[in-house]
Formats: structure tokens, C-alpha cells, sequence
């Protein structure tokens, strides 16, 4: 495609590149207006300045993508609701022998839940029980945390509901969940465990701190703290005292000694009487102190069988929401439609749940689906520019990946473009100039040309920490844990995730069939 009108390249060039410092930096001072607003804006100037048409905008929005995008996240919500991700943290713990078997087991529950309920809402529900495993072990959390991040980017990248840009890449590839997962699992399962390793290797001594420091610190305390001892003043006081002496008793007058004796005789006849009249009340008393233990019993008897009954309910409607889940993932499986059978999935557990669905439904992104939308309209109006074509004329003989060279070059340029540009975005520019470019060759280099710009795209993410929302998810929630805020810096993702991203990449193309 031929470069546009230089006015039209200009112009989109700045709508675009609006879109792209919103979407990096969505506070930026001169227009902290977010991500979400920064996508509307840029596609709503792509047709002010009149690069695309209003038509040509609406035509832009992938329906398919928003109804995959929705579908999957209602039932993020509901899998939520039953536990299914509290139970994924308990497995953390199970029988677990020290912090290197924790930081293993991070990596692979992160994967696996990443890959079947998104990268974003494995990060959003595990960070923070992540967080307090590592608090109540007294370890530095950092590993903890680039552990769960990476390895939910990594995971992410073997199905088509792992992560957004794979939902686009399913879409407009129309490979099918089971070809996905069968092309992109042996290097997903590869990438975890290399990813594994290296945190141990970089992090092996903090690692190794002993976790009993707690409990010597609460020993070496209660040794030096003296025991608890009577204060001599008041022994002093309880030795001074004494019983008065017969001479002491001798020494009052006859008539108080006897007014006292006839006041004591009075006492113990009164209470002669009373104690016979309680003795009469005392059947009385026991029979309505039965009575209203019978009360207790049977308000008790009651509400055990409430109890009972809703725990029956939670359990039969929890087991409800995991057939339901089960069954759209086979459904995906046989190479039904993933949109509609995300939909239909989402639809059938709203039915199931038997309540007013807003307090669900209102934990559903809106504004990611919102960015999508004005992401679809920016990057067509950029593409009709024909910068992003004349770019990849440029590359194109040198990204073929009928040969080694060329494998590497384009996952370079994927590489850098998702750290630059995002990944969706990239995924969106250079999807169908790859495929193309690849089907020159054969049908089954088109499929691999998807599915390693999957793969790279996706693990770029592990680059720094603006590279993927799943970074960005870890790092707000590990700051804002009550009680637990801990801070992962931009330099210490880097120094990771560098080395991290290189080498898993590399090793995961060579496994991509």
C-alpha cells in the first residue's frame, strides 16, 4: 500500500501518536486523562482530521473480539465468586517445603490460571495472597511477585482467551482453540519452567533466608524479659499486717461487744429465712430456666438447618459454575465459535446464579472494552496512512521465516514494537502483513507466522514493567495490600525481566509447530 496524501500522513501520524503516549502513559501531566480516554480520543481525531470515514470507523470495530473479550471476563467474575481462584491459592501452600518449592509453585498456578481465565485476573485475585505467603514467611516479596507477573504473561500465550492480543490473533488467523493450544503449549510449558529457573539463580540467597528469624526474635525476647514477681511494697504491707491480739479485743467496751453479738444473732436469723425461701423458689426457677433452655435449643435446631441448606445450595450452585466452565473450554475444544460461546457460557451462569446480575456484571472492564474499541478505530485510520505498509515493505525480505535469520529479525521488530506500542496494537499493525507474507510460502507458515507473533508478542510483555497490564495489575495491587504494600520499582522488574524475556523467547520458537 502506497503512503497517503502527505496531509493525511501527518495528521494520522499525530492521531496516532496521541493514542500511543495515552495508552503508555496514561498520566502523563499535559493529559492525564487515562488509557481508556487516550484510545477515544485518538480515533475520534483519526476521523476529525478526516483519514478514516465514520463509516470506515464503525466498519473498525471487531465485534467478534468484544464479545470473546466480555464473555470471558463474566466468567472471570463468577469463577471468582465460587472460590475457584481461592482454591488455586490454597494449593500454594499444600504441603509446601520452603521458599524455592513457593516460588516454583507460583510460576505454575499462575501459568495455568493464566491461560484459561486471562493473564489479568489471574494477577488481580493472586497478588495479594502471593504477597501475604510471603509476609508470613518472612521473604522479600519482589521474587514473589515477578514470578506470579511473568509467568501469567508467559501462560497467557497458549490459548486464545490467555490474553486480548490473542483474542485478536484467533480472530483474524480463525485458528482454532485446540490448533492454538497444540502449536504454542510446548513452548508455553518450556517458557515456565526456564523462567522458574532463572529466579532461583538470580534470587537463590534471598531465597534462603531462614523463616524462623520471627519466631528466634519472639524467644530472645521472652529470655530477656524478667518474670513477673510481686512488688516488695506489698509484701512489706501483707507481712506488716496482723491478727488483733485478745488484750486489742479486751480493750473495747462490754456494751459495743455485745450490741455487736445480738447484731450477728440477727443476721443468721434472717438468713434462716431467706435461704428457706429460696430453697421453696428453686423448683420454680429450674423449670423455667428448662424452658427457656428448650427455646435455645430449638432456635439452635433450626438455624443449624438453615445452615445446612444454604451450604448445600453453595455447594451445588459452585459445582453449577464449574461444569458450566468445563463445558465452554470443551466447546472451544471441538472449534465452536469462541465468541458466541463465550457469550452463551457467561449467559448460562447468570441464569444459574437466580439473582439480579448487576453486582456481577458491574465487575466487568467496560473501559477495556471501551480502549478496544478506540484502538480498532486509531490504528485502522494509521493504517490507511501507509506508514505502517511502507515499514514493513522495508522488512519484509529480511522476516521470512522459512529460515533462521529471518525468524530472529521478526521477533526483534515484534519485540520492540510491543514495548513500544504495545502489544495489541502490534498484534493489530503487523498481523495480516505477517500472515501474508508467510502464506507467499506456504498455508503452514501462515499459521506459524501467527502463532510466533503470538508468542512474542505476549512474552515482550515480561520486558519492563510497562510492557504488559499484567505488570501494571501486580505492581498497583502489591502497593495498595493493606497492611502489606510492598513496592516493585521499575528497575528491579528490568533487571529481571531483560534476561527473562530474551531467553524464554528465543527457547519458545524453537518449539512453536
Amino acid at each position: 500500500m502506497a503512503l497517503a496524501s502527505s496531509v493525511k500522513v501527518v495528521l494520522g501520524s499525530i492521531a496516532f501518536a496521541i493514542f500511543w503516549v495515552l495508552a503508555v502513559f496514561p498520566a502523563v501531566p499535559f493529559l492525564p486523562v487515562g488509557r481508556t480516554a487516550g484510545s477515544l480520543l485518538g480515533g475520534m481525531l483519526m476521523v476529525i482530521f478526516q483519514v478514516i470515514t465514520a463509516d470506515q470507523a464503525y466498519a473498525a470495530i471487531d465485534l467478534q473480539i468484544l464479545g470473546l473479550l466480555f464473555g470471558t471476563m463474566v466468567v472471570s467474575v463468577y469463577l471468582e465468586r465460587a472460590d475457584m481462584f481461592k482454591y488455586l491459592g490454597k494449593l500454594l501452600l499444600w504441603k509446601s517445603r520452603g521458599a524455592k518449592d513457593l516460588i516454583c509453585r507460583v510460576c505454575l498456578i499462575s501459568a495455568i490460571s493464566s491461560a484459561f481465565f486471562t493473564n489479568d485476573t489471574s494477577c488481580v485475585v493472586l497478588t495479594e495472597f502471593v504477597l501475604k505467603i510471603a509476609r508470613q514467611h518472612n521473604l522479600p516479596p519482589h521474587p514473589f511477585l515477578l514470578a506470579l507477573a511473568s509467568s501469567a504473561n508467559i501462560g497467557s500465550a497458549a490459548t486464545p482467551i490467555g490474553n486480548p492480543q490473542n483474542l485478536v490473533i484467533a480472530v483474524q488467523s480463525k485458528i482454532s482453540f485446540g490448533n492454538f493450544l497444540i502449536g504454542i503449549l510446548p513452548a508455553m510449558i518450556m517458557g515456565v519452567i526456564v523462567n522458574a529457573l532463572l529466579l532461583l539463580c538470580m534470587y537463590w540467597k534471598l531465597l534462603s533466608i531462614e523463616k524462623e528469624w520471627n519466631s528466634r526474635l519472639e524467644v530472645m525476647a521472652v529470655q530477656s524479659s524478667p518474670g513477673m514477681s510481686v512488688p516488695m511494697g506489698h509484701v512489706e504491707n501483707l507481712r506488716n499486717r496482723s491478727i488483733p491480739s485478745e488484750n486489742e479485743i479486751q480493750g473495747v467496751p462490754s456494751g459495743t461487744l455485745e450490741s455487736a453479738r445480738n447484731s450477728n444473732s440477727s443476721k443468721e436469723a434472717a438468713n434462716d429465712v431467706s435461704s428457706q425461701v429460696k430453697e421453696e423458689t428453686i423448683p420454680s426457677k429450674r423449670v423455667a430456666l428448662l424452658d427457656r433452655l428448650r427455646d435455645v435449643l430449638s432456635v439452635l435446631s433450626s438455624e443449624g438447618k438453615d445452615d445446612l441448606t444454604t451450604r448445600w445450595k453453595k455447594i451445588v450452585w459452585k459445582s453449577g459454575v464449574y461444569l458450566v466452565t468445563i463445558g465452554m473450554l470443551i466447546a472451544l475444544l471441538l472449534g465452536l465459535n469462541m465468541s458466541w460461546t463465550a457469550i452463551t457460557a457467561a449467559l448460562a451462569l447468570v441464569v444459574l446464579d437466580f439473582r439480579d446480575a448487576r453486582p456481577s456484571l458491574e465487575k466487568v472492564s467496560y473501559s477495556l472494552l471501551v480502549f478496544f474499541c478506540g484502538m480498532f478505530i486509531t490504528v485502522e485510520g494509521f493504517n490507511k496512512t501507509g506508514i505502517p505498509s511502507t515499514l514493513w515493505d522495508f522488512m519484509e525480505p529480511y522476516s521470512k521465516i522459512d529460515h533462521v535469520s529471518g525468524i530472529a529479525i521478526l521477533a526483534v521488530v515484534i519485540l520492540v514494537m510491543s514495548n513500544l506500542a504495545s502489544n495489541v496494537p502490534t498484534v493489530l499493525l503487523l498481523g495480516a502483513r505477517v500472515a501474508a507474507s508467510a502464506t507467499a510460502v506456504s498455508a503452514a507458515d501462515e499459521k506459524k507466522a501467527w502463532l510466533i507473533l503470538a508468542w512474542v508478542s505476549t512474552v515482550a510483555g515480561n520486558l519492563s514493567l510497562l510492557g504488559s497490564a499484567a505488570n501494571l495489575i501486580v505492581c498497583e495491587q502489591a502497593r495498595r495490600a493493606p497492611q502489606l504494600g510492598y513496592t516493585l520499582s521499575f528497575w528491579s522488574h528490568l533487571k529481571f525481566g531483560v534476561p527473562s524475556t530474551l531467553i524464554v523467547t528465543a527457547i519458545g520458537l524453537t518449539l512453536i509447530r
